[in-house]
């Protein structure tokens, strides 16, 4: 006798459904085929206790269970599940009606509870998509999966509660549902930093304006104390709200990740990561023998934060050349090939030299001859060329740390940056992929960033006395465009470009 159930395996960011096909012969063995790994493997044996626990019989004749298409390699224990039903199934201790609508997925414990797994949403967006009435899922992922609409999501605590919803004997399973859009829209504005906390530093505050209106990467250099983590920390509140499409895009990463807690059903803000500087290259950008994303994807929509940017690795910082540019990051192996997206914001922060204090206002540096040259070397040219937004952070004068007058908050920064990034959707309505300035492409800047005979003479001035590479002017003139967009211009000015060549100081350097 032959039995089929549905689950699903996860790969890049999404799911491809699994069949699960069970059949019972004249024997004693037990066959697990497919492509299977060790997890997979093993689930032989917490189903049998599983059985065992909640007095079930586990046939004690020849099972063969195979796992199609089975070109696909099969990883981790969400397939005890669905691989336990089948044998029930199979066994008739759990009717057939409902099994072809309905994915499983779930990890059993050996008392037969049934554990949070990975990449649910993901498997919840490709059971919709494939027709499947839906999806029943451990209780700790059921708000993560009913995010999608039109899917039934059941949350289940044990295999029990499984058998007894599929044999329609009592309502044991309650099917789960939320207002995304409702809760979309009471988490979208809570933030629980704000530039009002923000005390002076009214060029920063400008500088990042910028950066948020045109998606530009920023690093901030200056001393110990000046304040470079409390504003990165506070760019997010600044930038403009996610769309659903990107909430789902972000939330669909971070459950893959298993990053996604068991009471939120979808992530509303965007995400702010900040990796330590000894993260390997793999942590960075993604990866191993079972690739999950990297911290470049998890900050995907949203900010990526590298701290003390001369004290990571050469080569971790090389692999996001890549990235930064094409906004995805491919992983590629003997056997298969994954896309993560990595669409981000990249600030860094650094100290001028080892010491922190070159070229403090009150404080001598110690460092010797050659050694901030040689600290500043430590980030290559090519990695510099691709951060549109170069600033000096000052330290804050007490005048300013004392003052009591308020200053303006993140909600009045972030209306203005809406009113930029309108005027770049209208622009780029008929381009695909590009949403702001910073992703402009060169057929893009040959069409919106042109500029008079004065901004031309300007940036010729510029680019001669500090050297800048080609990349580098296609920087400037990006910013430009930013600029102008705030101040609703329709062509760059003189006086934005001149704004722009500002924002280069370590090329002055």
């Amino acid at each position: 006798m032959l039995v089929k159930t549905y689950s699903s395996t996860v790969f890049g960011i999404n799911a491809t459904t699994i069949t699960i096909e069970v059949n019972l012969e004249i024997g004693i063995n037990f066959y697990l085929v497919g492509l299977p790994d060790n997890a997979v493997k093993e689930s032989q044996q917490r189903i049998k206790a599983a059985f065992k626990n909640n007095n079930l019989k586990f046939p004690g004749r020849e099972i063969t269970v195979n796992m199609a298409p089975a070109d696909i390699r099969k990883e981790g224990s969400v397939f005890d599940l669905p691989i336990a039903i089948g044998i029930l199934a199979v066994s008739k201790q759990v009717n057939l009606d409902l099994l072809s609508k309905y994915v499983l997925i779930g990890e059993l414990s050996l008392d037969g509870s049934i554990q949070a797994t990975r990449g649910v949403l993901a498997i919840a967006l490709q059971a919709k998509e494939e027709g499947f009435k839906g999806i029943i899922v451990p209780k700790a992922n059921a708000l993560e999966a009913a995010v999608v609409n039109d899917l039934e999501v059941y949350g289940a605590e044990n295999l029990s509660q499984v058998i007894q919803f599929l044999n329609q004997e009592k309502v044991c399973l309650k099917k789960t549902t939320i207002d995304v859009v409702k809760q979309f829209e009471q988490l979208i504005e809570h933030f629980e930093l704000d530039f009002l906390d923000v005390k002076g530093q009214m060029n920063i505050k400008r500088a990042f304006e910028i950066a948020a209106s045109g998606g530009h990467n920023v690093i901030l250099i200056g001393p110990p104390g000046s304040g470079k983590s409390m504003l990165a920390k506070r760019l997010g509140t600044i930038l403009p709200p996610m769309t659903m499409d990107e909430a789902l895009e972000t939330t669909k990463i971070h459950s893959i990740a298993g990053k996604v807690k068991g009471q939120i059903g979808i992530i509303s803000q965007r995400p702010f990561r900040k990796p330590h500087h000894t993260i390997s290259d793999i942590g960075l950008i993604g990866g191993g023998s079972y690739p999950q994303p990297g911290e470049i994807s998890l900050a995907h929509n949203g900010v990526l934060f590298l701290d003390e940017l001369p004290e990571y690795k050469r080569t971790v910082l090389e692999v996001m050349r890549q990235p930064l540019e094409d906004r995805t990051v491919n992983i590629s192996r003997a056997k298969f090939s994954i896309d993560y997206p990595a669409s981000f914001m990249l600030v860094a922060a650094m100290n001028p030299c080892p010491c922190g204090y070159y070229n403090h206002p009150d404080k001598d540096c110690v460092c010797g001859p050659g050694v901030v040259q040689r600290y500043l070397n430590k980030i290559s040219g090519p990695l510099l060329d691709r951060i549109d937004i170069h600033i000096e952070v000052t330290p804050v004068s007490f005048d300013e740390l004392a003052s009591t007058v308020s200053s303006e908050g993140s909600k009045e920064i972030r209306l203005r940056v809406e009113k930029a990034r309108n005027v770049q959707k209208e622009r780029y309505k008929l381009r695909t992929g590009v949403h702001c300035n910073a992703q402009m492409t060169s057929r893009e800047f040959e069409l919106f960033c042109k500029i008079d005979e004065a901004g031309s003479h300007l940036l010729k001035i510029a680019m001669d006395k500090m050297g800048l590479s080609a990349r580098a002017y296609d920087r400037i003139l990006k910013v430009a465009r930013t600029i102008s967009d705030l101040d609703q211009a329709e062509n760059i000015e003189a006086t934005h470009i001149a704004e722009a060549i500002q924002y280069r100081s370590l090329d002055r350097t």
